[in-house]
């Protein structure tokens, strides 16, 4: 099983984060881009594990060796969904070109009043949701996220817009879970990455992309015991100013047995990993884990 992302270290430093962010709010988002190449070439240059994996994860992808130029768009579509951070969290994204499939499945059940999971991964800008959700719907959206990892440039973000941050529940706290029920119960929507193992976490070995990866159980079996239903999001960035956003029914309220409840959500998780497997094709530069998600 892979927990490495939890030992990576925040590349970049403050002075330059804040530079890239002076930027793009006084200048906009087509001169803050112009700083996207220098950045993409420092991570080519001081990233060499991240480099090592980029490389790796796009030949099982791409189904062929991986070049220097693969992975140099591989960082430059990562920059890239962090700078649009800027323009989402301060709602400056008309420049943007967000087309989004399925959005009246997120509507009806936030209109439903019985809450949900959204089920994410570390694929393409989860930021986007954030944004089309808070901002742009209006939606009683809760996030639960790691704020610590990749401190910096989270604490940089999240001073943009309060009230965005203030939607973040803390995972790793003793009242995590408290928190996730009191907000499901009070019928918000609750998000959360699926795609990476922490410490603590139960798992599930599924196939994905050729090999065997484990996937934590934990936001199925939360699902299982708040007996609420489980959306799958997708935001990804597509070049240039798009974004394309998928939500997709993965499974409705959950109200099994106990004795049922591990079958159900290990055969769940399998899905969950699939139609992950698919997006990753369909956007193959949009796979943000760069450690070795494989590890054995």
């Amino acid at each position: 099983m892979s927990r490495a992302w939890t030992a990576q270290g925040e590349f970049g430093n403050r002075w330059a984060m804040q530079l890239v962010l002076w930027l793009a709010r006084r200048m906009g988002r087509r001169v803050a881009r112009l700083a996207l190449p220098p950045i993409t070439a420092y991570y080519l240059l001081r990233a060499g594990e991240a480099r090592r994996q980029s490389r790796a994860y796009l030949a099982r992808v791409l189904g062929r060796p991986a070049n220097l130029a693969d992975v140099a768009r591989h960082m430059h579509c990562f920059a890239a969904t962090i700078l649009d951070r800027v323009f989402l969290l301060t709602g400056r994204d008309s420049a943007l070109d967000v087309r989004v499939n399925g959005e009246e499945l997120l509507k009806a059940q936030a209109e439903s009043g019985q809450g949900g999971l959204l089920l994410g991964s570390h694929l393409g800008s989860f930021e986007v949701l954030r944004a089309l959700g808070v901002n742009r719907l209006g939606l009683p959206l809760r996030v639960l996220m790691y704020p610590e990892h990749n401190g910096t440039l989270t604490r940089l973000l999240a001073a943009l817009n309060p009230a965005v941050a203030d939607t973040v529940i803390p995972l790793g706290g003793i009242d995590s879970l408290l928190r996730v029920k009191e907000r499901l119960e009070a019928g918000d929507l609750v998000g959360m990455l699926g795609d990476r193992v922490a410490e603590s976490d139960k798992i599930l070995t599924c196939d994905f992309l050729g090999g065997r990866a484990a996937f934590p159980r934990g936001p199925l079996l939360t699902a299982a015991a708040m007996h609420v239903p489980v959306l799958l999001f997708f935001g990804l960035y597509r070049g240039g100013r798009r974004y394309d956003i998928h939500f997709e029914l993965l499974t409705p309220a959950l109200d099994l047995p106990r004795a049922q409840r591990d079958a159900v959500t290990t055969e769940l998780t399998r899905r969950y990993a699939a139609r992950l497997e698919h997006y990753t094709r369909l956007a193959p530069y949009n796979w943000f884990n760069f450690y070795d998600y494989w590890q054995s």
